[in-house]
């Protein structure tokens, strides 16, 4: 295989050139035949073409390697076998790097196809579109929903709802939407949430679509059922020893009869209590009714950007007095230092006062209380504010039925803040959960 090593073929053209060369300036110096001194001048031409082109041709190949390459086209090898040692190092090289691709696309390939099983396969209905509309995804799911067999642009949803097709246009990434759509089987309450990402330097809008009615019809019985309960028990409450007192009084004060002596005072104190009960109970019913009515009355937030650190200021002076009364060790914490909120920073305040007066409340027999105020970002990046006491804590019984409005466990106790709370946190697109360890703490947490 000698003939086909590379420097070998390198020496040798070399070697022929010089001799070549040599004969052609032998022959222009010593003699005169022109016609000799012409074709050797023309082979030496011909040998320094055709040297370079023998030493380009590696070139060539690796050219041709390397396009392939680039086209997917993993058929192609590197033909450098034979032309000595480090070829062959470059022909091994370049097929490792071959398989190594040829895995990758296999993997790749493997990984769409999982992706597109998925995708076809989930409840949720998803949707994929570009800038001008024309839609690059959709899943059955989502074909299902919208009753179309196909779609090549939003726009051709306008016959089914127009305000679902202006909804998917003016969403950005992360923001929700509920849609109502008149369906042909009856109401359909579509919940939209968009995300936006680039893919090939073009932008796409993903969104999922999903029909909540089922669930909304379910979970709107359940909160009527909790609220007729809970307005049933306090009422009744009221109302019985109203109507009791009333017949006591009835029997109390006969009706006089002709020539008796007048109602004696013993009585009259009997009736003054009496009515003092009535007047004390119905003024517990009517702020009853206007607790109930506040929980209608809060106000739209009013979105600014605020460092957490001065909420959390803020909060720290106003309860100042409460802090040293109960003798609570209040600590704040604010991970990075610079985080800032959007949000409505008097409603917040609102929500931190109630929950902190909730748990200096749960710490009253606690030899060492303490609560933590804190704020940090989550790992998905959202911003969460924490309150934590090491309290007696929530059993779980009430852990269920904490948020619900007029449900407490605390004696006097009105059952509005907390869900005061979770409106707010509602109106402000986040969320307020509660975890608890009995007698080792009690953490209430907002997340936006």
């Amino acid at each position: 295989m000698i003939y086909r090593h590379f420097r070998f073929h390198c020496i040798l053209r070399v070697l022929l050139l010089g001799a070549t060369i040599g004969l052609l300036a032998y022959l222009a110096s010593r003699t005169t035949l022109y016609a000799t001194i012409v074709i050797v001048a023309a082979l030496v031409m011909y040998q320094v073409y055709d040297l370079i082109h023998y030493v380009e041709k590696t070139n060539r190949d690796l050219t041709r390697f390397l396009q392939s390459i680039q086209h997917a086209d993993f058929s192609q090898t590197f033909t450098g076998g034979g032309l000595g040692s480090s070829f062959d190092d470059l022909k091994a090289a370049f097929m490792r790097v071959t398989d190594a691709f040829r895995r990758a696309r296999a993997e790749k390939e493997e990984h769409f196809r999982y992706l597109q099983t998925v995708m076809q396969h989930v409840a949720i209905g998803l949707l994929a579109f570009k800038g001008n509309g024309d839609v690059d995804l959709i899943n059955n799911a989502a074909k299902r929903l919208l009753r179309v067999p196909h779609l090549k642009n939003i726009a051709a949803l306008e016959a089914l709802s127009p305000a679902l097709v202006n909804t998917l246009r003016r969403l950005k990434s992360g923001e929700k939407a509920l849609v109502k759509i008149e369906d042909r089987d009856g109401l359909l309450q579509v919940a939209v949430s968009a995300t936006e990402f680039k893919l090939r330097d073009e932008l796409f809008t993903l969104v999922s679509l999903q029909n909540i009615q089922s669930e909304l019809e379910e979970k709107e019985m359940e909160a009527w059922q909790n609220l007729i309960r809970v307005l049933t028990h306090e009422i009744m409450n009221s109302v019985t020893p109203i109507a009791s007192l009333a017949s006591s009084i009835n029997d109390l004060l006969p009706p006089p009869a002709a020539g008796e002596a007048p109602v004696s005072p013993e009585t009259v104190q009997d009736v003054r209590s009496a009515v003092q009960t009535i007047q004390r109970r119905s003024a517990g019913l009517l702020h009853f009714v206007d607790s109930y009515r506040n929980l209608t009355r809060i106000p739209k937030p009013n979105f600014q950007v605020f460092p957490v650190a001065t909420l959390f200021a803020q909060v720290q002076q106003l309860m100042s007095a409460n802090v040293r009364q109960s003798g609570v060790r209040f600590e704040t914490r604010v991970e990075p230092a610079s985080l800032m909120l959007t949000a409505d920073p008097e409603l917040i305040e609102q929500v931190l006062i109630n929950l902190l007066l909730n748990a200096m409340q749960a710490l009253q027999e606690h030899t060492s209380p303490r609560i933590e105020l804190s704020a940090q970002l989550d790992d998905r990046g959202k911003i969460i504010i924490q309150v934590k006491d090491n309290g007696p804590g929530i059993i779980a019984e009430a852990l269920a039925n904490i948020f619900i409005p007029f449900f407490t466990t605390k004696k006097g106790g009105s059952g509005i803040g907390l869900s005061l709370s979770r409106q707010i946190m509602r109106l402000h697109r986040g969320t307020i959960n509660v975890r608890s360890l009995p007698n080792v703490e009690t953490v209430f947490t907002l997340r936006f």
